[in-house]
């Protein structure tokens, strides 16, 4: 029977970074389980080969949520990445930290050391951004994070429109006053997709204390007399058992980390014995908490040359492959989500609660996901709520561990969550008709000029609304009775185990969520060497 110190579970964002790190001691054998393969793949490569990887089951969860009683009846698609990276491989590589007040929320409840003062650190120390060291900002990390290659004029004047409306332009938005109008940076180094795992695991896989094993599921998490001592996992048709000689690490994503504690006999009590799970730790917070970000979309029909449309459709799409090919540039080469605008919808609030994000190219989601370029000239926007006050939840379908979870995100179900994407989306249309991105514009296509009334606006979020696929919150840090982890990432009641990804934020941050799983991962991975508990006999 094989043994590691340290068993990190996913590798993902906050998985790579931690596996990574423990590795850097060479005293400390490290063990990286990933379910998927290789990431080795040309439209994983390309920025822009997102869309491509809405489908590409070989390496996405795939996921569908539960029809959803606020959204008119409908189940929400829901890409994970499944492959080295995790959803780091397949997301919009928007590098958003969030705002400072989102961390002193979670140190105010019960994340003592999680303030925005004690997750800085964390954040300068894995990137390596493209402007060069600041204050706010690392030079040497291992991630680069890098302003896009090009900019659409289209979007320069949205910026200078929304400039016109009130919102300021600013130099930089992971950093004072943390609101404003720019453009984004991205996780995207010489005009390929940056993972974690690309700039955390693939550079040291030449450390002999460094395992990683792919295509590998784990079944279940091994608990005896209280504490974590191996997993069971499969491989092929092959089951294996793996022991843990230290820790070790859930890092399998905010819906598949809870699925495994439950799996684990960690969860609901009552649930878990329903399932005939035998309960090793009744913990009714595990798969709580779930929270995700909603946008509304809008659709503008603009004059030839202000959208990248054309360019991707027919011949062009060809032109562009080949600029990509010869020197990774062109549209290939870019996230579509360029820029935002981050605003209060109201003045009494005292941080920013929506982003509206403008993309120089139009789309349209299929029902079951996929990603349809308009026929059009056309621009689109998501205009997200950054802080919704909507709960949902992950729970077991089945005790067998290859089923999918059932997912409930229950968007909507707060009545101020649209509310204040109504005043969004009024916000956004402001904007939208100021000199001089108006001067561009032909017409509204989503939701039209005919939807006018606050009813009429809610009903088009209901309606056409999709999230911004930032599911966290579901094995949620802190110390009262639906806590999932104390502040250090221990599971409650659990010895040597540790969950660290998005699942353990006790609220939504303001913005994409990759970014501060990263910084998750790089403070597990501190505290794990910093708690570093002794060996124990793992035969």
């Amino acid at each position: 029977m094989s043994s590691y110190d340290y068993i990190v579970i996913g590798s993902g964002s906050s998985g790579s970074v931690v596996a990574s790190r423990l590795s850097e001691d060479g005293r400390n054998q490290v063990l990286l389980l990933e379910a998927g393969g290789h990431a080795d793949r040309f439209w994983v490569h390309a920025p822009a080969g997102m869309g491509r990887l809405f489908l590409e089951k070989a390496i996405n969860w795939a996921y569908f949520t539960e029809p959803g009683a606020e959204i008119n009846g409908r189940s929400i698609y829901w890409p994970r990445g499944k492959t080295e990276g995790g959803t780091g491989a397949v997301n919009g590589m928007v590098y958003m930290r969030g705002h400072p007040l989102d961390f002193d929320r979670w140190a105010a409840l019960g994340a003592e050391g999680w303030g925005w003062d004690e997750v800085l650190p964390y954040f300068i120390k894995s990137e390596s951004n493209s402007r060069g060291a600041s204050a706010f900002h690392g030079g040497d990390g291992p991630l680069r994070v890098s302003d896009p290659r090009q900019k659409h004029p289209t979007i320069e004047d949205y910026l200078r429109a929304a400039e016109n409306a009130g919102v300021p332009r600013v130099g930089d938005l992971n950093a004072p006053p943390h609101e404003g109008a720019d453009f984004h940076q991205h996780t995207i180094r010489d005009g390929r997709r940056e993972t974690s795992y690309t700039a955390f695991v693939k550079p040291v896989l030449h450390r002999r204390n460094l395992t990683v094993m792919r295509k590998t599921r784990v079944l279940r998490i091994l608990v005896e007399r209280g504490e974590a001592t191996g997993v069971e996992i499969l491989q092929g048709d092959r089951r294996h058992v793996i022991r843990a000689r230290r820790e070790i690490v859930v890092s399998a994503g905010s819906l598949n980390s809870p699925h495994l504690l439950m799996l684990s006999g960690i969860g609901e009590g009552r649930m878990l014995a329903a399932q005939g799970i035998a309960v090793a730790r009744d913990l009714p917070g595990v798969g709580r908490n779930l929270q995700d970000h909603w946008f509304g979309p809008m659709i503008w029909e603009v004059t030839r040359g202000s959208s990248y449309n054309d360019a991707l459709r027919g011949l062009g799409k060809y032109v562009e492959g080949v600029k990509y090919l010869l020197a990774r540039r062109g549209l290939l080469a870019l996230s579509v989500s360029a820029s935002a605008v981050f605003a209060r919808s109201s003045d009494a609030l005292a941080q920013p609660d929506l982003q509206m994000v403008l993309r120089p190219v139009s789309y349209t989601f299929h029902p079951k996901g996929a990603v349809m370029v308009d026929g059009f000239p056309g621009v689109s926007a998501g205009v997200v709520l950054l802080n919704p006050g909507s709960r949902g939840h992950v729970s077991l379908r089945s005790p067998d561990p290859l089923a999918a979870p059932a997912f409930q995100p229950n968007y909507l179900s707060d009545p101020d969550d649209g509310r204040r994407t109504v005043l969004g989306l009024r916000r956004m249309r402001e904007i939208m008709s100021r000199d001089p991105v108006a001067a561009r514009v032909v017409a509204e296509r989503l939701p039209g000029p005919a939807v006018q009334e606050d009813g009429a606006l809610l009903e088009h979020i209901r309606a056409h609304g999709n999230c911004g696929w930032h599911q966290v919150g579901t094995c949620r840090m802190g110390r009262d009775a639906l806590s999932v982890v104390d502040p250090r990432l221990r599971v409650h009641g659990i010895g040597r185990l540790r969950v660290a990804d998005g699942s353990v934020m006790p609220t939504i941050t303001s913005g994409n969520t990759n970014a501060p799983c990263i910084m998750i991962g790089e403070k597990a991975a501190d505290m794990i060497r910093q708690d570093a508990l002794p060996r124990r006999d793992a035969s």
